[in-house]
């Protein structure tokens, strides 16, 4: 069976105008929604900011720093935005957003460290783990001490060092999850001490 010239010339062509037609509706719905996302992630962004440091008068943004960043990503983070957690118009510790892999992609989370670099909390801001395995890392569910998963992470300190099975306890089913927290965590401790 032999295919003709133009038949291969009208596939191609339709195929190209539904790309283009496909790409143009995209392109609307992005412009229509990326205002609202942004808006979303703002608000989820200053929820976080205040779990992780409730008692702040004020979050100073810091300017990210080759240092700041290449600590975290050498503990397996990105590092995103930074603050200075402001008391009393004293420095009282930072707060530092952070991009983790996890199971289903990244995890977006603000972790907020004290001055003397022990982490004061964790907070998601955005994720795409698997609802109902992943999402109990998220939301903090509990672990069997009765310690939220999360929660377990205040107090501690010394970037690196912490690491599920060791020191960090994982939600069971769910220990990619985990282990993108606990990259998130050690990559904030990290930046954290190229700012003490």
């Amino acid at each position: 069976m032999k295919i003709e010239g133009k038949f291969i010339l009208r596939v191609a062509g339709t195929l190209t105008a539904i790309c283009l037609v496909v790409a143009a509706l995209l392109g609307g719905v992005n412009a229509v929604t990326a205002e609202r996302i942004a808006a979303i992630n703002l608000a989820n962004t200053e929820a976080s900011l205040k779990a992780v440091a409730p008692t702040a008068e004020e979050f100073a943004p810091l300017a990210l720093t080759d240092a700041m960043t290449a600590a975290a990503s050498a503990n397996g983070g990105k590092l995103t935005e930074a603050y200075e957690v402001m008391e009393g118009g004293a420095n009282a510790g930072y707060a530092f957003k952070i991009v983790a892999s996890g199971s289903q992609g990244n995890i977006e989370m603000i972790v907020g460290v004290d001055a003397d670099t022990a982490v004061t909390g964790v907070s998601i801001v955005s994720n795409k783990e698997t609802s109902g395995i992943g999402s109990k890392v998220m939301d903090n569910n509990a672990l069997p001490s009765g310690t939220g998963v999360l929660d377990q992470f205040v107090g501690m300190s010394g970037a690196g060092s912490l690491a599920v099975g060791k020191n960090v306890d994982a939600i069971s089913g769910a220990t990619v999850s985990s282990k993108g927290v606990t990259k998130g965590v050690n990559a904030a401790l990290a930046v954290a001490e190229t700012l003490a």
